[in-house]
């Protein structure tokens, strides 16, 4: 024991407390990112209770206006836009078209054609989407993935999405998507859709 008390009276012990402090932070993030990594992903049964229940056959269909922002990776605002959209049901195929104006004045134009199949589940096509688009919804919520072919400066780049839709009233209805490609994150795209 007489060896210890020169080593507390010198200092090493008040050199082992930053040391020791930095161990326990350490520690601590490490805990958090593993709680972190142990959470799963959501999903749309997640929201089963939430309501208004969000029926696309019901909101999409009649006019609507939608506004939103492409952010990139670092979270900053690259491009704003405004959507004019016209939806329509017969049974359980519907259309939706959507007509985009850029803040840069640049327009596009995309048709969706979808598909209730019963239970939540719906499937899309349109002619920039490679395959087929797939969601399901459940309670207020969407979840959609597909893949888009996006022409950038003469080149058409598959990236894939992972929209999430979410139903606030009857005229408002909140969507944030994650574009991607190879898993990688390339920037989110915000809406905000209404319905008169």
């Amino acid at each position: 024991m007489n060896h210890l008390t020169p080593a507390r009276r010198g200092g090493l012990v008040r050199s082992g407390r930053p040391v020791l402090r930095r161990a326990l932070c350490g520690a601590a993030l490490l805990a958090a990112l593993g709680f972190t990594g142990c959470a799963s992903a959501p999903t749309p049964a997640d929201y089963a209770q939430e309501q208004p229940t969000l029926d696309l056959r019901q909101y999409f269909n009649g006019p609507l206006t939608a506004h939103g922002i492409f952010t990139d990776r670092a979270g900053k605002v690259v491009k704003r836009f405004t959507v004019k959209l016209v939806g329509t049901w017969q049974g359980e195929k519907g259309v939706l078209e959507e007509d985009f104006v850029y803040s840069d004045g640049s327009t596009q134009r995309r048709v969706w054609r979808l598909t209730h199949l019963g239970g939540g589940r719906y499937t899309g096509e349109a002619d920039d989407v490679l395959g087929q688009a797939t969601g399901v919804s459940a309670g207020n919520s969407l979840n959609w993935h597909y893949t888009l072919k996006l022409p950038v400066d003469g080149t058409v780049y598959e990236v894939q999405f992972n929209d999430w839709m979410y139903l606030m009233d009857g005229h408002t209805l909140l969507n944030k998507a994650v574009m991607s490609k190879f898993g990688f994150t390339l920037g989110e795209v915000t809406l905000s859709f209404h319905k008169p």
